[in-house]
This record gives structure tokens, sequence and C-alpha cells, in this order.
């Protein structure tokens, strides 16, 4: 069986997905049964059974998966970067993880767990290296906290212990996360509710909209998962991005254009788009500018070096799929369709 915590979020739901694309359907699901909502994200996905993640924890507790578990797949979290109660984003992403390490290593099972390039803070480099840590928001500091857990025990595991830093991830089955949900998936509503997209005025030496992250496609996170899950030799923490950064005005102008080719409309360009008013410009929200990233890029060496050699899409390539994708779902209807109602 096949452990995925926060099964029924964004990533976790994917990993469920693509395990079910494998012909792999002894899946068990973990995740806070309280919010229901989520359990949509996996409504297409075979799983053997879902369980709380508090009655999972005693499960564990009460042997009733020994010599059962092939791996265990952690996305389970509070993933909420504006979370201010440092006990309980504690409590879910350090002793929770401390707890299910502790379980796998006993019975020598691989866990391959989320951990967050929000660990690096302001930068500059953005590489596997304590030099290089230094969250700006509690939520990061609970992922440092145990990827540095992680590391002391590295050198004396009894099984696989992966742990891969997500830069900025968009993609399917993330419409239930409201203001955590990526920028594509937030613009792409825009753009079809209003007819023009919201970024931020310029920061940290950036230009309006110039501000600039590594955004990588969940389709590419999956890739990294199954290739770990394929490789239980392989410990260790990864960036997981694409080593390339890109503009909020690159992500803007991929969602609308793809939503205009959709409609048969041409292309327009960031000059266009801005003199247009289609991409518009609003002052930062109080209290996020001193803990916002303006530039991440996943130093991807220690990726590489692991053996994962598959390309990595570029935002035009990733918005514009997912973009269809999210067209096709809107009613039911074709990609043309879709884009044309509202």
């Amino acid at each position: 069986m096949y452990v995925v915590t926060g099964g029924a979020g964004f990533i976790g739901a994917n990993i469920v997905r693509a395990l079910n694309d494998r012909g792999i359907d002894d899946v068990l699901v973990v995740d806070d049964l309280e919010v229901s909502e989520r359990f949509k994200n996996v409504g297409d996905c075979e799983i053997a059974h879902c369980l709380d993640k508090g009655d999972f924890l005693k499960s564990l507790e009460a042997g009733r998966f020994a010599n059962q578990l092939n791996a265990v797949l952690h996305e389970g979290a509070c993933s909420d970067t504006m979370e201010q109660n440092g006990r309980y984003v504690m409590e879910n992403n350090y002793e929770y993880s401390k707890t299910l390490l502790h379980f796998c290593q006993q019975g020598k099972i691989p866990l391959v767990y989320a951990s967050s390039a929000s660990v690096y803070g302001a930068g500059p480099e953005f590489r596997e290296a304590r030099q290089c840590e230094a969250p700006l928001n509690v939520y990061g500091n609970s992922k440092l906290r145990f990827d540095q857990y992680v590391q002391r025990i590295l050198p004396r595991r009894t099984a696989q212990i992966t742990g891969l830093r997500y830069f900025n991830v968009y993609g399917d089955r993330e419409q239930h996360k409201g203001r955590m949900a990526s920028v594509a998936f937030q613009f792409f509503n825009q753009y079809r509710r209003s007819g023009h997209v919201n970024l931020f005025r310029g920061s940290g030496g950036y230009d309006d909209g110039e501000q600039r992250r590594d955004f990588i496609s969940v389709e590419d996170v999956m890739a990294v998962n199954l290739f770990f899950l394929d490789h239980p030799d392989k410990s260790g923490i990864f960036n997981v991005g694409t080593g390339r950064s890109q503009s909020f005005n690159d992500i803007a102008m991929a969602v609308i254009n793809s939503v205009r080719c959709a409609e048969g409309e041409p292309a327009l360009s960031l000059n266009q788009l801005q003199s247009q008013g289609v991409i518009r410009y609003v002052d930062f929200p109080g209290g996020l500018k001193a803990k916002y990233q303006s530039f991440t890029q996943a130093d991807i060496g220690a990726l590489r070096a692991a053996g994962f050699t598959k390309p990595f899409l570029t935002v035009e390539e990733g918005v514009e799929r997912y973009v269809r994708r999210l067209l096709r779902n809107v009613n039911g209807g074709t990609p043309e369709s879709a884009a044309k109602h509202g």
C-alpha cells in the first residue's frame, strides 16, 4: 500500500492520480476530513481507503499498518504562508512529520516528503546549503526545521528519506486553495470574470509585475516524485524548480494569450496588454511586503546530479497546457466554447 498524506490536496491529489496512471490503486489517502470540499480532488481517482490525519497517526501507533506499506509520500501540511499561529504550524509541519519519519525509519519504509523553497527567504542564492536558508515566515521556518532534523538522521537512515523543496507550483487540482492557489489559476479566473488581471506594483528593485519566481508545472513535480519513488536508493534534500526565473508579467501574458488563442484572437504584447488595461498593477496588501520573495530561482544541480534529466516546461508551455485544461472543465465544454462563456 502507498500512503499519500495531504492526498486530497493540490500536489497530493496529483500524486494519487499519477499512481493510478501507473496501475496502482492500493492507495491510502490521509487528509483533514473536517475539510470535505477538497475531496473532490480525488473524485476521479481509485483509492483503497482514506483516513483523517489524526486517526492515521493513531493507527500507526497501534501497529495497524505494520509490514503493509510500500512507501509514504508526505504532502500534508499547513501551507498557508500567512498563518501567524506558530504553535499550530509547528505541530502540523514539524511534529507530525517527525512522527511519520520515525515510523518509516523503524519499518524501513521509503519516505518522500514535501519541503518548500520558502526556506530560502529573500535569497539571493537558492541552493541546498545552510548559508542560503533564511525563511521569512512561520511556514518557511517549520519546513526548514524539519529539513534540518532530516539531515541529522540521513547518515544513519534505514530507508530512503527524500525531501523536495517545491518552488512555485501551478496546475490541476488546486481549485480548493483559494488565495493560496497559484497566480496562474488566479489570473485565469480574474481574466474570465473581469477581462483584466491585477499584479503587484514593483518591489525589491523590480518594476511593476517584474518580480521573478521559479514557476513549475505540477506535471513536472509529478515526474520528480515518481523518479525518486523509482529510485529508493537516492536520499537527500533537493530543489524542485525549473532552474529558470520568470516574471509575473510572463505568467499573466501566458494566461491571457492562451485564453485569447482559444477564442481565435491574436496574442498581445506586454505593452499592448498594459495600455489596454488588461494587465493592471495594485499595491501590496498590508504586512505582506516585508515577507515577500521578489525573486526565486532553483539551483537544480543536486537534482540533476541525482539522475533526473527530464527537461522542465517553460511558463509559456506549462501555462498554455494548464489553461486549455481549465477551459475544458468550464461547463464541460470545449476550450473554444468555454473561453467564450462569461
